[in-house]
């Protein structure tokens, strides 16, 4: 596999750009300079997320999203044994803080 995540990325298993195997290394999701874990589907390339709105649901079940734009950044979070420190953008964070 490689480091790089891809540009579209969705949790949903009905949705074609579902990738359980992604999903399981675990993806980073920064948007807008904050970091987002209640990301459902992400594009780089077009700058936007979905996210959950709420608990409110369809006639069918399916968590209804939001669609907001930004920039937005990702990342696997199992790169290394020091993922946590190499998270791009974040500046290093001094020992007890």
């Amino acid at each position: 596999m490689t480091d790089t995540p891809p540009d579209r990325l969705a949790a949903h298993p009905s949705s074609p750009f579902h990738n359980a195997a992604l999903l399981e290394r675990g993806i980073g999701v920064r948007f807008k300079g904050t970091e987002r874990n209640d990301v459902d589907e992400y594009c780089v390339s077009e700058g936007w997320i979905r996210v959950a709105l709420g608990k409110k649901v369809d006639r069918k079940g399916a968590a209804l999203t939001l669609k907001l734009s930004g920039p937005v950044e990702v990342w696997f979070r199992d790169v290394g044994a020091d993922a946590a420190a190499s998270v791009p953008g974040d500046p290093q964070a001094s020992p007890g803080e």
